[in-house]
């Protein structure tokens, strides 16, 4: 009887919050569909008509998105600010081509044919790296499996597999538009078209943007080609941070908790973050709007995506306390061996694998011909880390650890993750050397000094090397990519033509500091939130197993059947 309780509350929570995201969003979503009806009042009848999505794509990519090697367009745009000095020429310039454009038809129709087959190529770019990024979720469902106790493997493989069913269907309800709603007034992705129609702030304006407010249900404004592909992109990166809270709480929380942990990332957590550094939000702006630098910088996501999950875990292992006999009587650990080191190496490749879209895509198109650094700086600090961890571990307890060397290639591709397209090479190794020894020391402040039980050291892979991923952006960027990255310096910063973005060691305090100050909201938003939304839920309704369930193992009381039913079977028949 007990049982089937906890059933129906599980499943009443889950519902409720369901309900509660629909409503939410439903309501945004009206507002939408009912602004777009309304007629415009006559003040303001002779501005521009809004953009309108494009679902099939035959209106996507024409010569406005037509681009040389420098990044200078085809056509050219029509100055509308008469106090700029060089209005006139500019003027002169803008119906000099207007009237080249008009003598000659067939070229502008040449030009839109080239812009339309640039965004399509980028389209296809974007589409394949995110498959290489969905398939880290083999990746990691064979590393956390690897790294538990035999009994609770089918309890790892299932919370990595729900974690993308119930995330990604949150995302698409309202995370999406809280995320990218309103990029087309800061950021708009013009590799893959724009999307113009995502040009509202739920809550904010301007270079102030703090909630996204248009695309729920990726319908109205985000029914259209370029943002599909932005949301396939961008979910899966969502999956990502998801998949990391399983490697800290595993082996002790219940399914129905867990569930409500991955539908509070996709709708909430990680879109809110995400805004504020991707979607246009206030911390990309702060370059335009406090003199720091290029804005906050994160290029792929070490603290977009691996700080948010790696925090959210922290919190997640705090509320939920160490696994039952983690600690002996005099608080000294106790090692939990891995059951399947064969998984943890095998789900580590894969891994690496899947980083090669994880990095690379992230400039949404394979127009920009930076994909080459960054697939090399991503290998390299990948290398880095897991030699680094390796030989840190041998020189502490006399053995080179293959699990401590997974984790330390895997913290080396977090930390490379988001200074990667702005640094050299050189520079991406000592970013994976110091990941690699973040992840060791990270473990062992865990284990022996706060006291947190994170069995596949989630926290410290993910969360400690997504801030010293931000940090190191801050530091060792290099100037040589990123030229109006954010809206600053399109033609020149920090006295230079062309200069990118800069960190402290090449002559910019400023991108630093807003680098620390980035990397400060990202640890304190994604703690904060997770802990005080489910300290709520757990006070509501305990979030652990019972202690019976947690000792047999959480396969058949929590699922109905065990990863190793040979086991079962030799354990009956001896």
């Amino acid at each position: 009887m007990r049982v089937i309780q906890r059933r129906v509350l599980d499943l009443t929570l889950i519902g409720c919050l369901g309900i509660a995201l629909l409503a939410c969003s439903h309501s945004a979503f009206a507002q939408d569909e009912k602004k777009a009806g309304e007629a415009l009042p006559p003040a303001v009848a002779t501005q521009a008509p809004e953009p309108k999505p494009d679902p099939s794509g035959t209106a996507t990519g024409d010569k406005s998105n037509v681009i040389d090697a420098g990044g200078n367009a085809f056509v050219v745009a029509e100055p509308t600010d008469k106090a700029d000095p060089d209005y006139t020429k500019k003027k002169n310039d803008f119906d000099g081509y207007q009237a080249q454009a008009a003598k000659e038809p067939l070229a502008v129709k040449l030009a839109d044919s080239v812009g339309h087959v640039r965004i399509a190529t980028n389209f296809t770019w974007t589409l394949l790296t995110g498959y290489l990024v969905l398939f880290m979720q083999a990746g990691f469902a064979l590393l956390t499996c690897g790294l538990v106790r035999k009994k609770n493997a089918g309890h790892l493989m299932m919370l990595n597999f729900a974690t993308y069913v119930f995330a990604f269907l949150a995302y698409y309800v309202c995370g999406y538009a809280f995320q990218w709603g309103g990029v087309a007034i800061n950021a708009a992705p013009t590799n893959i078209g724009g999307t113009p129609t995502l040009n509202s702030y739920l809550l904010g304006s301007g270079q102030w943007g703090f909630l996204g407010g248009k695309g729920f249900f990726l319908s109205g404004p985000a029914y259209d080609a370029g943002s599909n592909v932005l949301m396939l992109f961008q979910g899966v990166f969502m999956a990502t941070a998801g998949y990391i809270i399983v490697g800290a709480i595993c082996e002790r929380i219940t399914f129905g908790a867990f569930l409500l942990t991955e539908i509070f990332m996709g709708a909430i957590l990680y879109p809110v973050f995400g805004c504020w550094a991707w979607g246009g939000g206030w911390l990309s702006q702060l370059g335009a709007t406090m003199g720091l630098g290029h804005g906050y910088c994160d290029f792929a996501g070490s603290t977009v995506v691996h700080g948010v999950g790696g925090y959210c875990a922290m919190a997640l292992a705090l509320i939920l306390g160490p696994r039952t006999g983690k600690y002996d009587a005099n608080g000294k650990p106790r090692a939990f061996p891995a059951h399947n080191i064969a998984f943890v190496v095998t789900g580590t490749f894969i891994l690496l694998f899947g980083w090669m879209g994880f990095n690379p895509g992230s400039t949404l198109g394979s127009s920009d011909l930076r994909i080459g650094v960054i697939a090399v700086n991503t290998n390299l600090a990948a290398c880095a880390g897991s030699a680094s961890a390796l030989a840190f571990w041998y020189l502490m307890f006399g053995k080179a650890d293959i699990s401590m060397a997974c984790n330390g290639m895997l913290s080396g591709l977090v930390a490379i993750t988001a200074p990667g397209a702005f640094v050299g090479a050189n520079s991406a190794v000592i970013i994976g050397i110091v990941a690699g020894v973040i992840a060791c020391l990270g473990v062992l402040l865990n284990e022996r000094i706060l006291k947190i039980d994170d069995p596949c050291g989630a926290i410290s892979v993910h969360g400690f090397n997504g801030t010293w991923g931000g940090l190191s952006l801050g530091l060792l960027a290099d100037g040589t990519y990123g030229a109006g990255w954010n809206g600053i310096g399109a033609t020149e910063y920090l006295g230079k033509a062309g200069q990118g973005v800069t960190g402290l060691l090449y002559g910019d305090t400023n991108q630093f500091l807003c680098q620390l100050l980035g990397a400060g909201v990202n640890v304190v938003w994604a703690f904060g939130a997770t802990f005080i939304a489910f300290q709520v839920v757990n006070a509501m309704k305990r979030m652990r197993v019972s202690p019976e369930v947690e000792a047999s193992g959480l396969d058949l009381p929590e699922f109905g059947g065990v990863a190793y039913p040979e086991d079962a079977v030799i354990a009956t028949l001896t």
